[in-house]
């Protein structure tokens, strides 16, 4: 699928949008993405799982970020966008039951989805959120510049993550102050500042044999956005980093915040169904994302 420069083709971008009923991809940086050497990682590399196998769609080595934007129905928007961002460590990307099944589902609810293809693996000598983080400040700044055009709220946007994905959104919902590159053009000056966030099973929020309190870098506090929390108890992500997440959120005085912890169900589930009552998380997301007001359930 061909990728979109909105900042070459702005109305050529815009003819296209208005025939094409698949998801339309826009390139995040407009030229040099920051703080990327040249060569540092291989060419991009789709993965895809073999027939019959449990495996998953991965990709890797990501160098050109973007965001793949998912319309719902114009009869059944709403105006809420969810950017929404895979797991993988940090080193591939989940891209199917963490990407494009969630941005179906979301769609389904009247949202927009915008999949963020943030880089990956993790650059050397950076903390492995870094170029993430810069990736993901930089659509949210893009998704509410183009809020007329793509008609949504900008006042109703969030993130959603899965796994390294959720640590990625917990450093977006609580790294908005100071943004994490210099500015670059007048998309940056819009706020990068999630509404909200939906963490579903984060990792990398507590040392994992302490589990006793947040990582440095974590730093909660009145502004921060309202969240959502599924984890299971049986999760090698330890657990605890969701319910410290959450109980710093209520101890800061943030209002609306949602915590699951289910006892069984493991990790990296995404969107897969089970037997285990952790697969009942979108609908316990939607409840929750219907009485934020961002949404309305028929």
């Amino acid at each position: 699928m061909k990728v979109k420069n909105l900042y070459l083709f702005p109305v050529l971008g815009l003819c296209l949008r208005l025939f094409s009923s698949e998801p339309e991809i826009f390139q995040l940086w407009p030229t040099a993405v920051p703080g990327e050497i040249k060569g540092e990682v291989g060419e991009e590399d789709h993965r895809k799982p073999k027939p019959g196998s449990n495996d998953v769609l991965r990709i890797a080595n990501v160098s050109k970020p973007t965001i793949s934007l998912f319309k719902p129905l114009a009869s059944k928007s709403n105006g809420t966008t969810v950017i929404v961002c895979p797991g993988g460590g940090y080193n591939i990307l989940a891209y199917e039951h963490e990407g494009t099944q969630v941005c179906e589902w979301l769609n389904d609810l009247g949202v927009t989805a915008g999949l963020l293809k943030y880089r990956v693996p993790r650059r050397k000598n950076r903390p492995p959120y870094e170029a993430p983080l810069q990736d993901l400040q930089r659509a949210i700044c893009l998704v509410r510049e183009n809020a007329k055009s793509w008609k949504i709220d900008p006042e109703k946007v969030g993130v959603l993550g899965f796994s390294a994905g959720g640590n990625l959104v917990m450093m977006g919902v609580t790294s908005f102050d100071e943004r994490s590159y210099v500015q670059v053009d007048k998309t940056d000056k819009f706020s990068c500042r999630p509404d909200f966030g939906i963490l579903i099973y984060p990792a990398y929020l507590v040392d994992r044999k302490k589990r006793n309190e947040l990582l440095p870098e974590i730093q909660i506090n009145s502004n921060t956005p309202p969240c959502f929390f599924a984890h299971t108890g049986d999760d090698h992500v330890p657990g605890e980093g969701s319910v410290l997440a959450y109980l710093a959120l209520e101890k800061a005085g943030v209002k609306g915040n949602e915590l699951h912890v289910f006892p069984f169900g493991g990790h990296g589930y995404g969107m897969r169904k089970t037997n285990n009552p952790v697969s009942q998380w979108p609908s316990h997301a939607a409840n929750w994302m219907e009485s934020m007001k961002l949404i309305e359930l028929k």
